[in-house]
């Protein structure tokens, strides 16, 4: 039983999705998964456990935040052999290619956060997703027409941004959309020989200024929880 999680050993499946945001991982386990039980409610962090298309599934709640993030995907890995994460989340367009709703699979995530520079001693190491994993999910969306896009996106510590010219500059050089998690998830996945992909869905645009609302971005991003779920249960 990890600090932060509180399963009981068997309680994880290996195949865990990951929303940010709690109450996102209670719509996708009480929309998608059969017989789905809540393992964890430790900080009002839930997970849950259930099947889908016949595979027993997991989703988990992270937080904002690569801290945040770090600490249950450590603890998902480390404590209860979770091989394949999947983080579900919402992102920031950069890029006049993405539109509301647009779907990014992020292939590397660069980062203005200092930790791994810490864990690397200054090096800046450029974590990966999970190549099988990127084109499973790429091969399903084109199948079914969705507006996906795949490459790079950035990972940063701060919200509301004091440096907007950084950011337009990032998109310049083909970086798609703005995180706060993946080049952490990227990193550990590689630490404890896991696999890894960030599917995202744009929720507001920084060029353009559009937005959704805080009810939509927890409830209506069918597509992609559809797409994750789809993509590991293929590959399993």
């Amino acid at each position: 039983m990890s600090t932060h999680i509180g399963a009981a050993p068997g309680q994880i499946a290996e195949t865990v999705l990951l929303p940010g945001d709690p109450l996102r991982a209670r719509w996708i386990a009480e929309t998608y998964l059969s017989d789905a039980e809540c393992y964890s409610t430790v900080r009002n962090m839930l997970g849950y456990t259930g099947t889908y298309a016949g595979q027993r599934i997991s989703v988990q709640g992270t937080g904002m935040g690569h801290p945040s993030l770090a600490i249950y995907a450590h603890e998902l890995m480390a404590e209860y052999g979770v091989r394949t994460l999947v983080r579900v989340g919402s992102c920031g367009a950069l890029s006049d290619r993405l539109a509301i709703r647009s779907i990014v699979l992020a292939i590397t995530a660069s980062t203005d956060s200092a930790m791994n520079r810490a864990r690397f001693e200054g090096f800046d190491y450029a974590p990966a997703a999970d190549f099988d994993l990127l084109r499973t999910a790429y091969d399903l969306a084109t199948s079914t027409g969705m507006d996906a896009h795949v490459g790079p996106i950035v990972s940063v510590d701060a919200f509301y941004s004091e440096r907007p010219e950084l950011l337009k500059r990032l998109g310049e050089y083909g970086v798609l959309a703005i995180d706060m998690e993946t080049n952490m998830l990227y990193t550990l996945a590689a630490k404890f020989g896991a696999r890894a992909l960030t599917v995202l869905t744009v929720s507001d645009h920084l060029q353009t200024g559009e937005e959704t609302s805080a009810e939509e971005r927890e409830r209506t991003f069918t597509t992609m929880a559809e797409l994750a779920l789809d993509t590991v249960t293929r590959r399993a």
